[in-house]
Order: C-alpha cells, then sequence, then structure tokens
C-alpha cells in the first residue's frame, strides 16, 4: 500500500504511545491464523486450510460477505472455555503493547451456539480474560453481545434469552454480520427489550449500507454508537446531525480499505469526519485478518493522510474516551493521561 511520506519519528511514536481506547474489535477477529491451528489442534478440529500461511493466504476478500465466510470457518476452532480465554487474552496483551487502557469488545455468540457451544462457555472464557488483563495489564474492558443481522429477529430474540442467566458480565448489545439487505429495523422488537434490560445499544451501519440505516440506527434502534458510520458523508443533514449529538462513529480505515469500501487509505473520510466535528474513533474491527491492531491503523491512517497532525491524534484519542460506556471520573482520569502525553 503506496503512502504519501513516512510519518515523522515524533508523531509515529505519539500515536503509538498516547493512551487510548478501542471501542470497535470483534474478538473473534483478532483470532490469528497461528492460534487458530493450535486451537485446532488441542480440539481436534479439521480446517480447510492446510499451513498458517495458506490460511493467510486465503485473507483476499472482496466486500463483507468474503471476509465472513472465512470468519466464521476460523471460529470453528473455539470449543471450550480456555479456548475464548485464550483468544482474549492474546488480544489483551496487544492492546498493551499498543497503550489501549479500555478495551470495548463485540463477541458474537450464535457463531459459537449453533455449533453446539453453550452461551456460558464462551461468556465465562471471555469474561476471565478480561478479569486477567485488568489485574496483570492494568486494561479496563468490557463486554459487548453482538446479534447477527443475517439471522432473524427471532434467533436474536432466542440468543438474548440464553445471555440473560449472564447479564451482570455484558454492558451492551450490538448488530454485525452482513449489512447489505438487513437494515436496523429488522431488530426493532429486540432492542426494543435490550433498552428495557438497561443495556447499552451500539450498531454497525453505515459501511456497506447506505446512510439510511445509520438514521435507522439511531432513530428505530436508538443507539448510542454507530460502528462504522462512514457513508454519513453522503448526507450533509446526516453529518450535521451527527455533529450535534457528538453521536461516536467506531471507524475502522485498514477494514474499510480490506473490504475495499475505499480504494485506498488516502481516499478515506477521517479527516472529513473531523473536520466536520465528528465524534470520531479509530479501531482495528477484526485485526487479524485486516492487517493491523490500533497502533497500525493509526499509523498507516496519518502516514496515507498528511492533513492528519498532532491535533487530530488528540482528537481521537479523546474522542475515544468520550465514547466509552464507563464513568465520567474516569473518563477524566484517561483525558488527564492522554494530556500529560501531549504536554
Amino acid at each position: 500500500m503506496a503512502h504519501a511520506t513516512p510519518l515523522a519519528p515524533e508523531l509515529h511514536t505519539l500515536l503509538c504511545r498516547m493512551p487510548k481506547a478501542e471501542l470497535h474489535i470483534h474478538i473473534e477477529g483478532s483470532l490469528e491464523p497461528e492460534l487458530i491451528f493450535a486451537l485446532a489442534q488441542r480440539n481436534g478440529v479439521a480446517l480447510p486450510h492446510p499451513s498458517v500461511e495458506a490460511l493467510r493466504a486465503a485473507y483476499a476478500f472482496t466486500d463483507l460477505q468474503s471476509f465472513l465466510d472465512i470468519y466464521y470457518a476460523g471460529a470453528s476452532v473455539l470449543l471450550h472455555e480456555q479456548d475464548f480465554h485464550d483468544m482474549a487474552w492474546a488480544y489483551f496483551q496487544r492492546a498493551a503493547a499498543d497503550h489501549v487502557v479500555h478495551a470495548e469488545l463485540f463477541f458474537d455468540p450464535q457463531t459459537h451456539t449453533e455449533r453446539g457451544v453453550a452461551m456460558g462457555t464462551v461468556i465465562h472464557g471471555l469474561r476471565s480474560a478480561c478479569e486477567r488483563a485488568q489485574a496483570e495489564l492494568g486494561i479496563s474492558s468490557a463486554l459487548i453481545l453482538c446479534f447477527l443481522r443475517h439471522l432473524s429477529e427471532e434467533e436474536a430474540f432466542a440468543t438474548l434469552e440464553a445471555a440473560l442467566p449472564y447479564r451482570p458480565h455484558f454492558i451492551g448489545v450490538g448488530l454485525d454480520s452482513s449489512e447489505r439487505g438487513h437494515p436496523p429495523e429488522k431488530f426493532a422488537r429486540v432492542f426494543a427489550r435490550c433498552r428495557e434490560l438497561g443495556l447499552h445499544i451500539v450498531a454497525h451501519a453505515g459501511e456497506e449500507g447506505p446512510p439510511a440505516y445509520i438514521e435507522s440506527a439511531l432513530d428505530v434502534l436508538k443507539a448510542e454508537r454507530i460502528d462504522h458510520g462512514v457513508r454519513c458523508t453522503e448526507s450533509p443533514a446526516l453529518v450535521a446531525r451527527l455533529a450535534a449529538t457528538r453521536m461516536p462513529l467506531t471507524v475502522c480505515p485498514l477494514s474499510n480499505i480490506k473490504l475495499c469500501v475505499y480504494g485506498s487509505l488516502a481516499e478515506h473520510p477521517l479527516p472529513a469526519l473531523l473536520d466536520a466535528g465528528l465524534c470520531a474513533t479509530v479501531n482495528s474491527d477484526d485485526p487479524a485478518y485486516f492487517g493491523g491492531y490500533i497502533n497500525q491503523n493509526f499509523v498507516e491512517t496519518f502516514a496515507a493522510l498528511p492533513q492528519l497532525g498532532r491535533a487530530q491524534a488528540y482528537q481521537l484519542a479523546r474522542n475515544s474516551f468520550e465514547a466509552s460506556f464507563v464513568p465520567a471520573a474516569q473518563k477524566q482520569r484517561w483525558v488527564a493521561q492522554l494530556d500529560a502525553a501531549f504536554a
């Protein structure tokens, strides 16, 4: 991928070392090929690819669906609590190296329960890794349960009911998987139930789907954060609305390129989103598949877009704390750390 100019060393260091929150990370999408093969061996799962190298070579996606086909195959090695723990722990170690101080992890229980893996196995495995990350790495975290939008709302309701015994272990619900042809309003009733339960609401919208999907996520689902949201730029009225309400967008630049939403990072609208006053953040989405964790997203995006500099780095990190689902006092402590990094 061609970059206009290498980053100045000072900016590169700042991007990598500044404290930040990650708000758009699918934990199953952090499953690296090496761990996929290790878990396959441990659990006696046969894989369609003969080697780590062959699996990585298959990561040439033309759109969201071509990625999802590989993603679901990779998840087939996750069978036991320890598998989910090991996957999340591997992510947290990378997050710590990238100076992530807080992460809100998406997980897809339907990817596992339809294979006969119990809901408790998924949640307990992930939760134990979250607790370990706090104790050993000082990273705070939370879990957000995502419904697969290519499945029915009835199946989403069944998933919610299965998860309710573990309600203390997750803070919100989201909507992910194939966006095209599956508008947010398809899930209006289940999200209404989730709001009654006091769960935070987020939703993928406006990545492959049109700006209208962002509006539906806001108006029908009552989303508190929009995951991706980059196609809002096609609707000036929507951009103005998002700016006026400080509605967070969890933007994933390398993902957008890997899934052909944009031809190159040089075309990415992140500078325009910031210039419009939007609460945009930078995240890694499915980093094992899309070519980089959060710092890689920052570094490559800033290298490709010379209009992004120190001020935008600060704003993006600050936005990540503002957009997180944590108490205001904790956000203020992180902003103080951020201010110190930029002093």
